[in-house]
């Protein structure tokens, strides 16, 4: 049997005449359009010399043409690698170094500016019109394209994680990992061909590619496809949907939307939260406002998702619910490794077919991180209690989520000691009302300099994404630091808790 994610997609689909996929616009594509879409953009790059195993970097906005390009990736044997579209050129240019693809995908845009880091990889653009753009190519070849035939343990993707250290990990996913994991969230979760997916998350993470994308494409059911998330735009489309998967973000804007009411969420069958911590009080106002417990679910890029609250039975707020078929979960003594007893909090980690092949060429690292007996090491704190469900209670390595987007503080902190004018700095998260968590520094200054808030985000916003910038900038004459020397950032979070609450 065919291993292949692509083949089960395609194995799915009942009927091709389906419309899979309605943009915000209006465009309707059909199961028949992707599968053939797939096929002519599979063509196209066996044309520019992509060949099985090789990794193909995609940087582009979100569309149809983006999905199908993922699509050919996984019918070609190739490697998808998406990026997010906040990464600025440095951070670009070192995850074409470290994965070495063959070819590099980005906007029209950007395509000057990826070209001169790309290191001499080829470089197309996905929807320019005119010479050079893969679209065009694609629209040139036959749609007929022999679906390679893969093993489970193959390479489908390859996504970059945040290093602690600075530097970057690209998790390895197999088509094994990808196709476990869909099918046990549409068990779960009870997705069938009946059900319409709003669709407003970004398409180069795990969140809206694999789970959102690859659920509705294996259930054989279909999706209204969003550029972005817009409050209004999801009211809009509400009546026509009966799902909705979103990070936290997306609910605490939408409970500020007038028309929000129980008989405007009436039909809908299930709205889904994960990629940050759901507060309780939004899952609390979110049922109080609409009648629907929202299903709060957990994972991670190198395993997808691991645990969710029942679909049938109790949604607790606070916990994000239970193990998913085929995956395990313990929680550990973080020195010792040995296993807990319920209630008790320690390390969570988790072993099934959902979790990765390891690090890109990084060993040293995967062999550090996957135990021996397969169980990966989350580096998030938590507990089992006595129903079984999972609470995560804190994150390891002071990792902050903003907005669903992952920010290991020790990447921002390298940029900002390397401002001239600042001494060190500590990055931490405070509670934020609409991302869940605020990136903030707090900044000591070198004598005599009169760098300000300004001046310290002006500078970062060529090296790091958007979403990694702070919001705020503190200055204290000195950091906080325990006997050992170690900075407090406890003490710095609690100190500016209330920092975005005014």
């Amino acid at each position: 049997m065919n291993a292949n994610l692509f083949q089960r997609l395609s194995d799915a689909v009942a009927d091709t005449a389906k419309i899979a996929i309605e943009t915000s616009d209006g465009r309707r594509c059909s199961y028949d359009d992707i599968i053939l879409g797939a096929g002519r953009y599979a063509n196209a790059l066996l044309a520019r010399g992509v060949s099985p195993g090789d990794r193909v970097a995609v940087q582009v906005e979100k569309s149809v043409a983006a999905l199908l390009l993922y699509l050919a990736c996984l019918r070609t044997g190739a490697v998808f690698l998406p990026l997010n579209t906040a990464y600025t050129s440095a951070e670009v240019e070192y995850f074409i170094g470290d994965a070495e693809p063959s070819l590099v995908v980005c906007d029209p845009a950007r395509r000057d500016a990826v070209a001169g880091i790309s290191g001499g990889v080829p470089v197309e653009t996905l929807d320019a019109a005119g010479a050079g753009s893969l679209a065009d190519l694609a629209g040139e070849q036959s749609h007929a394209f022999p679906t390679a035939v893969v093993e489970t343990d193959d390479l489908a993707a390859i996504l970059y994680t945040s290093g602690t250290t600075g530097r970057s990990k690209g998790a390895m996913l197999t088509h094994g990992n990808l196709v476990s994991n869909a099918l046990a969230l549409i068990d779960t979760w009870q997705f069938t061909a009946d059900d319409v997916l709003i669709h407003a998350l970004p398409i180069y993470h795990t969140h809206g590619l694999f789970v959102a994308s690859n659920v509705t494409f294996l259930a054989d059911a279909s999706m209204l496809f969003c550029p972005k998330f817009n409050a209004d735009e999801v009211m809009r489309l509400l009546p026509r949907a009966t799902a909705l998967m979103g990070v936290p973000t997306f609910y605490t804007r939408l409970l500020k939307h007038p028309d929000l009411t129980r008989e405007a969420t009436a039909h809908m069958r299930v709205f889904i939260s994960g990629s940050a911590p759901l507060l309780a009080e939004t899952h609390r106002e979110w049922e109080e406002k609409t009648g629907h417990a929202i299903l709060e679910r957990y994972g991670m890029t190198e395993t997808g998702m691991n645990t969710s609250n029942p679909y049938e039975g109790e949604r607790v707020a606070g916990t994000v619910g239970l193990p998913l078929p085929e995956v395990e979960l313990r929680v550990t003594d973080p020195e010792s490794g040995a296993e807990l007893e319920p209630g008790e909090v320690g390390m969570i980690e988790v072993r099934g077919p959902n979790v990765f092949k390891g690090y890109w060429r990084m060993p040293e690292k995967t062999e550090a991180e996957i135990r021996p007996d397969g169980f990966f090491i989350t580096g998030d704190l938590g507990k089992i209690d006595e129903r079984g469900y999972v609470h995560i209670v804190g994150r390891g390595k002071d990792l902050i989520i903003t907005g669903g987007f992952n920010v290991y503080p020790k990447e921002v902190e390298t940029e900002i000691d390397s401002v001239p004018g600042i001494v060190e700095s500590a990055v931490i998260g405070v509670p934020h009302p609409d991302l869940g968590e605020g990136v903030t520094a707090i900044v000591v200054r070198a004598e005599g300099a009169s760098l300000d808030e300004a001046g310290v985000i002006a500078a970062l916003e060529p090296r790091l994404a958007r979403f990694k910038l702070p919001k705020r900038v503190i200055f204290l004459d000195d950091l906080p630091r325990n006997t050992m020397g170690k900075v407090q950032k406890k003490v710095l979070r609690e100190e500016n808790a209330g920092l975005y609450s005014g």
